[in-house]
């Protein structure tokens, strides 16, 4: 009886994880249909008002914003509860910047999962499993944007995903009414697997772009990537209880004897800055947006984040402007 239970699940368990090799296998299937222009060169926006604060244009801005989520989101709507807190009171920091957040990073065309033509019915099914329970079940949403973190991180297929996902932050751009030709900073927080999305579509928009563009990855899973050269610089903020954050010491060319490798050149030359935020965990309760946990002298761990992100963005501003005008003096 035992020896027949323990074979069935075994079974199970080969069968799952034959499953999961066969999908991370086909991941790559999406990136490349879109560049062989199988689904057309559409991209997708979600119809998301503005609240007065994000997603709003501010005529005379300073500088821009594009918010990048972790791996829970299925569309540019999907943001939890502590993301949309966490960009309510950094537009409140920032007063002078315009704040995206509809950009869906696990699609190379902004294609919500629920808005998909083959499988939106699944996608639908695990949306509402994450939301209501079983959690376990919604874990499938997860388990599908951890592969697009791969294929963005992957030299075959990464330059691929990379160019399409710069392109749909290009046009969110201009639909916020942004000057590319202009010399406006553009900061990309990278939250989580966004940090990945950051640093890859970084490349690209360095092309297109004329004004700097920083990368901040908030506790930023991302590999080795040429984007670590084309932000003007990048800021990785951290936690000391975030047990995700090794993760990114998967990628081999993050390893510190690859000493030729992105990573370990840009830390050389002073292109990354690592920020401890304090006791924070990767998300959730305790995590770097959570509005009821505090520091020792009170702080919540949401307004701590907030703090050093809008430190950050206003010093680097500032700077912007400074050379602009002495530019325009010289």
């Amino acid at each position: 009886m035992f020896e027949s239970i323990f074979s069935q699940a075994l079974l199970l368990i080969g069968l799952l994880l034959l499953g999961l090799f066969v999908w991370a296998a086909l991941s790559p299937f999406e990136t490349l249909g879109w560049w062989a222009g199988w689904f057309g060169n559409e991209i997708y926006y979600d119809d998301l008002p503005a609240d007065g604060l994000v997603r709003t244009i501010r005529p005379g801005a300073k500088c821009y914003v594009v918010f990048l989520s972790g791996i829970g989101r299925v569309s540019g709507q999907t943001l939890s509860y502590r993301e949309k807190e966490f960009l309510h009171r950094l537009s409140l920091a920032l007063p002078d910047a315009v704040i995206m957040d509809d950009i869906f990073p696990y699609s190379v065309n902004n294609l919500a999962l629920t808005g998909q033509p083959l499988f939106a019915r699944l996608w639908r099914w695990a949306l509402r499993r994450k939301l209501s329970g079983p959690a376990m079940a919604g874990n499938i949403i997860n388990i599908r944007n951890v592969f697009q973190l791969l294929i963005s991180a992957d030299s075959r297929y990464g330059p691929i995903y990379n160019q399409g996902m710069a392109q749909t932050i290009f046009h969110g751009l201009l639909r916020y009414d942004y000057p590319v030709d202009g010399d406006i900073p553009l900061f990309i927080i990278g939250y989580s697997a966004g940090g990945q999305m950051a640093v890859g579509a970084a490349t690209f928009l360095d092309e297109w772009i004329q004004a700097p563009i920083y990368v901040l990855s908030l506790a930023g899973v991302f590999a080795s990537d040429r984007g670590l050269f084309a932000a003007e610089h990048v800021y990785h903020f951290y936690g000391t209880r975030d047990k995700a954050l090794p993760l990114a010491m998967i990628a081999p060319r993050r390893w510190p004897f690859y000493a030729t490798s992105e990573w370990n050149r840009a830390k050389r030359q002073g292109r990354i800055s690592e920020i401890e935020l304090g006791p924070m965990g990767h998300t959730g309760r305790g995590g770097y947006l959570d509005p009821r946990s505090f520091l020792d002298d009170g702080t919540p761990y949401v307004d701590k984040t907030v703090a050093e992100i809008s430190r950050i963005i206003k010093r680097l501003t500032k700077d912007s402007e400074e050379q602009a005008a002495s530019d325009a003096g010289a």
